[in-house]
C-alpha cells in the first residue's frame, strides 16, 4: 500500500478503493491526539495510533483466534485500551455518502447554543460541530477521525417509525462542502438506524472501534 496516511485510506474507500484483502494489518499514525482505533475493511485491518507498530503486530499474534477477526476482537482491543489509558467506544458499522446538490428536503433550525447539550457531547469527538434541529428529530454534522465529516441523527421515540431518521441522513448529504464524502457510524445492533441511513444512500465500508480518552 505504500506509506500512506488514514484520511487518504478513507478517501480511497470512499471511492471505492480499498486496502488489499490479503489478511495483512496496516498500521498507521494517530491522525491527531484524540483518534485512536481500527477499521476493519474486507480481509484487512488498518489501525491507527502512536503506539509502536511492532507492539500492535506482536498482540495480534499472540491472539489464537481468527487472524482475520483479531484487531476488531475483544483480546486486543482491550489490550489496546489498556496499553493506551483509552475506551473502547464501539463497534460500529462505517459507511459513506457523496454530497448531494441543492439544499436539504425539510426544514432545519441551526442551534446556536454552544451549550446545548449535543453540541457539548459532540464536541468530544468533532470539530466544526453543527447541530440542526427539525420537528421531531436532531441532527448532527461535525469534523471526525481524520478531519472526515461525519453526520449523526436522533430521532424523538414519538416520530419514530414515520421516515424522519432516512430524512434527516439524507439532509445531511446536502449539507457538506462541494468535493467532500459524508461518513456515518451506525450500531450494527440498531437495526432501524443501519436501514435508514442505507435507505438514505449511504454505502457500508467496513467496520470501525474508536479508542476514546475516558469514559465513552
Amino acid at each position: 500500500m505504500g506509506v500512506r496516511g488514514l484520511a487518504e485510506i478513507l478517501a480511497d474507500a470512499a471511492g471505492g478503493v480499498f486496502p488489499p484483502p490479503d489478511g495483512t494489518v496496516t498500521v498507521v499514525p494517530q491522525p491527531s491526539p484524540r483518534e485512536a482505533g481500527v477499521i476493519g475493511f474486507a480481509a484487512h485491518a488498518v489501525v491507527f495510533t502512536d503506539q509502536d507498530p511492532a507492539w500492535v503486530r506482536a498482540t495480534l499474534a499472540a491472539d489464537p483466534g481468527d487472524p482475520l477477526a483479531a484487531p476488531l476482537c475483544p483480546p486486543f482491543l482491550s489490550a489496546f485500551a489498556a496499553r493506551t489509558g483509552r475506551t473502547v467506544n464501539n463497534i460500529d458499522l462505517l459507511t459513506v455518502a457523496d454530497r448531494l446538490p441543492g439544499g436539504p428536503p425539510l426544514p432545519l433550525t441551526l442551534v446556536e447554543d454552544r451549550e446545548h447539550p449535543r453540541v457539548v457531547r459532540a464536541l468530544r469527538y468533532r470539530e466544526d460541530v453543527r447541530v440542526y434541529r427539525t420537528e421531531g428529530g436532531v441532527l448532527i454534522l461535525g469534523r471526525g477521525v481524520a478531519g472526515r465529516w461525519e453526520a449523526a441523527v436522533e430521532v424523538d421515540p414519538t416520530t419514530r417509525g414515520r421516515g424522519l431518521g432516512r430524512a434527516l441522513a439524507t439532509a445531511a448529504r446536502h449539507l457538506v462542502p462541494t468535493g467532500d464524502v459524508l461518513w456515518a457510524q451506525q450500531a450494527p445492533g440498531n437495526a432501524p438506524s443501519v436501514r435508514a441511513f442505507q435507505a438514505a444512500g449511504y454505502r457500508p465500508v467496513g467496520a470501525e472501534a474508536l479508542l476514546v480518552p475516558g469514559r465513552p
